[in-house]
């Protein structure tokens, strides 16, 4: 079995193949064409943590996944990353493990942010005002970075509950050519920025329906367990257009579980990304449309990115 490390995972990824490989993979997925067992999820409220096991197999495939991915949010007072985990690849023919990506939940993140710029990419306006971003961690910063191939913008609005966090971010995003504004005030981010990416653990919503303009995209990312919320329940039933990466997952946690729940929507309403994809399905038609993408995050997006990395480092 091989074992790789953060710093070669990183040293080896291909970002464009990668790309290439979760769109095929979303697109599987909305065909019934992936096996995909039940999340394991695991809550440590007295710690601030949680954990999930997720595995998934594409028909046909050489191998199989599965990912522990760990989130505990009170790290960085600590001196450690919120997010950690690892992923196993084991030979669909014999069992065998073949490779242990030791990738610290940089590869979770990297998927997670890569979905966030495939969907950006079908689902922005066209004229791009301002990057509205809620959150300051790892994959806050992540979005950014792999939102800035796909929109010539580089204005971005930042929201976080700290400001020694929020001036650490301004560094991050500075270094990347982006002129930023920080706010301790979500509200403004709405009133800014009409490209809103939402990627924190909240619990409770940041973002109002009332404060959401005419045109605005948004993709929220961090409810991917439940009891976790970061969207007006109402802003679901405000949207036009309403795309999910699991329609099952989707309906069960996840922003729209809680519109569901409410009775703000109906279930036709929710769309597999996959059908978007594929061409399936029509994303935005005008500038004057919100759409919106509720991401809790997919196991076939851990077998593609896995089967990626595995890939380039063998190339490597």
């Amino acid at each position: 079995m091989k074992l790789y490390s953060r710093q070669h995972l990183e040293r080896s990824m291909d970002y464009s193949k990668a790309v290439q490989m979760l769109e095929a993979g979303f697109i599987a997925f909305s065909r019934g064409q992936v096996q995909v067992p039940a999340v394991q999820c695991f809550d440590f409220a007295q710690h601030n943590g949680d954990c999930c096991v997720k595995s998934a197999y594409i028909s046909g495939e050489d191998c199989f996944t599965v990912k522990v991915s760990t989130g505990f949010y009170d790290n960085p007072r600590k001196g450690l990353d919120s997010n950690n985990g690892l992923m196993l690849v084991l030979s669909a023919r014999t069992g065998l493990p073949l490779a242990l990506l030791q990738d610290e939940g940089w590869l979770t993140c990297l998927r997670t942010a890569l979905a966030g710029q495939i969907v950006a990419r079908h689902l922005a306006p066209r004229e791009v005002q301002a990057i509205g971003i809620l959150g300051t961690g790892m994959q806050a910063r992540m979005q950014l970075q792999h939102l800035l191939p796909v929109t010539s913008c580089r204005h971005v609005v930042v929201w976080g509950r700290q400001s020694a966090a929020l001036e650490h971010y301004r560094a991050f995003a500075e270094q990347l050519g982006c002129q930023v504004e920080t706010t301790l005030d979500a509200e403004y981010v709405a009133a800014k920025a009409n490209l809103i990416v939402t990627a924190t653990p909240s619990r409770t919503a940041l973002l109002r329906s009332e404060w959401i303009r005419p045109g605005t995209h948004i993709t929220a990312v961090g409810a991917d367990a439940p009891g976790k919320q970061e969207l007006d329940a109402a802003l679901l039933g405000k949207a036009d257009r309403l795309f999910v990466d699991a329609l099952a997952q989707c309906s069960h946690y996840g922003e729209s579980a809680h519109a569901l729940r409410a009775g703000l929507i109906d279930i036709d309403k929710l769309l597999e990304l996959g059908r978007l994809l594929s061409g399936e399905v029509e994303g935005r038609s005008n500038d004057h449309q919100i759409t919106l993408a509720d991401l809790t995050g997919v196991a076939v997006q851990d077998a593609q990115i896995a089967q990626c990395a595995l890939a380039c480092c063998l190339a490597d």
